[in-house]
């Protein structure tokens, strides 16, 4: 330890390292995280077991919710407000105005034809209660449907039923394969908005055929997977993936958890395909309270929540003892406000336009096979796996923080970054992929 170095600092870390078990990692060998001291704008403030701080542009916004950036006076002003007069309460038999307030501006804001909403305590959450609107629905209808038809490349959660429509090969859930449900899986779309769906369309139907009498609902996230892979696909292939269930009585389903809430330049991806793409039900978290709390929603059409109500259970079986926590639902609320009375979509398109001119360059490294941008996501997509380490340690020298996976370098800013904010954010990704692939 240096001379300058943080014995309390150390404990910490060092508590860390023995106790604490972190997102996708090994409790044998742990990573040594950076500490986190205070966040405000668009950076963190980072603390070195030295004790120097330093502080960086957050290129993660938080796992892609903290879309405002950090410390906003009006998310803050919300939380203090409600915190005034009550952190919780259960939803079973009470209401409140958070929630009431918070529900109308989704449905004011959702896809034509969503009435209802059920509110969960996170986006896997709320895939979980999609899941189970479709098989209650089908069953009250007196003709059980237990399987789900979706896309390779998807990624929809952690918790069981989502792991279970998540790709079961190229996923991080391969592990579980023979324990989750077995549900089926047409091919990935071919990658880019303009692709030719053609060969795609004729296999998809083909294999949707030999199993519709069995298909309660389709689910896919719309033009965009996320942690999947980062896979960005026509819009009409989502529109086709609607009409194959509607044909056949199945629902539709749209994961937009990471996709919402103009994330892709629009309030919804799903808003890049046809009218006639909108879902019977529709999952939004993430950025849904600006990164603050934890907080989803499921929400569903008339003709959904009138099915699975008329069953023999009377209602959704599902309660969740944080749902529709007020003070989640006052801040989330909030967060739709200012991104309602911003011109968001002008925001984001100027952010694309940063990632696009920022990342360009990097299409001409010997270790790239791809680059692509849409609305708020640029990707760097590498010939081989990613060196973690070494990508993230560059970047931060460069004043970024990100974190790859895969075989991706990628970035989610939040709305707010500013032009030069964008453009140190790609020249940080570029530069550490110049570095840790020659």
């Amino acid at each position: 330890m240096s001379a300058d170095a943080d014995p309390s600092l150390a404990a910490l870390l060092a508590f860390d390292r023995d106790h604490l078990w972190h997102p996708y990692s090994s409790a044998l060998t742990p990573t040594t995280p950076y500490l986190v001291e205070s966040a405000r704008g668009v950076r963190l403030t980072l603390r070195a077991p030295d004790g120097q701080r330093r502080e960086v542009i957050d290129a993660m916004s938080s796992w892609w919710c903290a879309v405002h950036g950090y410390a906003v006076p009006e998310l803050d002003e919300a939380a203090r407000g409600q915190l005034e007069r009550m952190s919780h309460v259960m939803f079973g038999g009470l209401t409140h105005e958070p929630a009431i307030q918070l529900g109308r501006q989704l449905l004011e804001l959702a896809p034509e034809g969503l009435q209802h909403v059920f509110f969960a305590d996170s986006g896997s959450v709320s895939v979980e209660v999609a899941m189970k609107m479709a098989l209650q629905m089908h069953i009250a209808r007196g003709r059980p449907r237990q399987r789900f038809f979706t896309i390779r490349g998807g990624y929809h959660g952690d918790t069981f039923s989502p792991m279970s429509v998540t790709d079961p090969d190229g996923g991080m859930h391969h592990l579980f394969r023979g324990l989750l449900p077995e549900h089926v899986f047409a091919p990935r779309p071919p990658a880019g908005i303009d692709a030719d769906l053609s060969a795609w369309k004729a296999a998809t139907a083909s294999l949707y055929a030999v199993h519709a009498a069995e298909i309660a609902a389709v689910i896919v996230e719309p033009v965009l997977q996320g942690a999947g892979g980062m896979h960005i696909y026509h819009p009409e292939a989502v529109t086709f993936l609607g009409e194959l269930a509607r044909a056949h009585g199945a629902l539709v389903i749209h994961d937009e958890i990471a996709t919402g809430l103009w994330r892709t330049g629009r309030p919804w991806a799903s808003q890049w395909c046809q009218p006639s793409a909108a879902p019977d039900i529709l999952c939004v978290g993430k950025a849904l309270t600006g990164g603050y709390l934890s907080l989803a929603a499921t929400l569903c059409s008339a003709e959904v929540a009138q099915g699975v109500s008329a069953g023999e259970a009377g209602g959704l079986m599902h309660g969740p003892t944080f749902m529709a926590n007020p003070l989640a639902c006052a801040i989330a609320s909030a967060s739709l406000t200012l991104l309602r009375s911003r011109d968001t979509a002008a925001q984001v398109s100027r952010l694309e336009g940063g990632l696009r001119l920022g990342l360009q360059s990097a299409a001409y490294l010997p270790s790239v096979a791809d680059v692509r941008v849409l609305g708020g996501v640029g990707v760097i997509e590498l010939t081989e796996p990613v060196r973690v380490h070494e990508v993230t340690a560059a970047a931060l020298e460069a004043g970024v923080w990100v974190r790859p996976f895969r075989n991706l370098v990628y970035t989610m800013p939040p709305y707010v970054s500013e032009p030069d904010e964008v453009a140190q954010i790609c020249s940080a990704l570029v530069g550490a992929v110049r570095s840790a692939h020659p």
